[in-house]
């Protein structure tokens, strides 16, 4: 009889934690998951490769374009185009710059060693400005360049609640949904990686109960490239298993975890 108590002690604590994880944060339509597409710096391979094949599978991306993209320049309306059927076009700033200090194919006046915060906050506002000239947006999300925040020697990561809805970073996918940081939501950069990783990247984030972010380049052949068969495999998969996942651009999931945290 001992015995019996002690073991229902155990069970219970253990039911009680594991309904806990399970319900730590709820997705749409019973997902277990969610799962954010982004794809940096205004490319061709966007339009012409990632786009069509999101479009395939019934899922929309978030296209982070620098103002000084050719291709955005070139081909605006295609750009503007995607928006109406229903993706995400992001600030990612003018002129992309990052820490030279870091990364040493930075140009001078473009490391952010060099900037101050009113230049790089400057910069922001006049890329959402160029933005809203295609696609008449008022509000926006932005995707750190390279992933960094310091402008001359200082943290601008509390100026972003005033300029965008929500801002990505770069990270692990969370174990928990719990202080999630809108202004510095986790991605994975993609670089040559098989289909079979991204898919065990995104099974990660359903362990988790939790989201995963691609941070997408080429697609199709360039640098930091993820093949477009591996790219659709992808979607596939997702496509596959739909009623697991909550797929959508980063303003709206971003949003909706604004909206319904706690």
């Amino acid at each position: 009889m001992v015995m019996k108590k002690k073991s229902w002690f155990l069970i219970v604590p253990l039911v009680l934690f594991s309904a806990a994880v399970s319900a730590q944060f709820t997705w749409p339509g019973g997902a277990k998951a969610a799962v954010c597409f982004t794809y940096d710096d205004g490319l061709d391979c966007h339009l012409d490769v990632a786009v069509p094949q999101l479009d395939e599978y019934g899922y929309k991306g978030t296209f982070y374009c620098t103002g000084s993209s050719q291709s955005l320049s070139r081909r605006m309306n295609e750009w503007r185009q995607i928006v109406q059927n229903g993706h995400e076009l992001g600030n990612h700033t003018l002129f992309h710059p990052c820490d030279g200090q870091r990364l040493d194919w930075v140009k001078p006046e473009y490391d952010l060693n060099n900037y101050s915060q009113l230049r790089i906050l400057d910069e922001l506002r006049a890329a959402s400005a160029l933005l809203k000239a295609v696609d008449g947006h008022e509000t926006r999300t932005y995707a750190y360049t390279c992933g960094h925040y310091i402008a001359g020697g200082a943290d601008y990561r509390g100026s972003m609640p005033d300029l965008f809805e929500a801002a990505r970073g770069e990270g692990p996918v969370p174990s928990t949904m719990e202080g999630y940081d809108i202004f510095y939501a986790p991605s994975w950069m993609v670089t040559d990686n098989t289909a079979e990783d991204m898919i065990s990247y995104v099974e990660s984030a359903r362990e988790k109960g939790t989201i995963a972010i691609f941070m997408f380049h080429s697609v199709g052949g360039g640098y930091l490239n993820v093949g477009a068969e591996e790219h659709r495999q992808l979607l596939e998969y997702l496509h596959n298993h739909q009623g697991e996942y909550y797929v959508a651009t980063f303003m709206e999931m971003m949003d909706y975890i604004e909206r319904n945290r706690n």
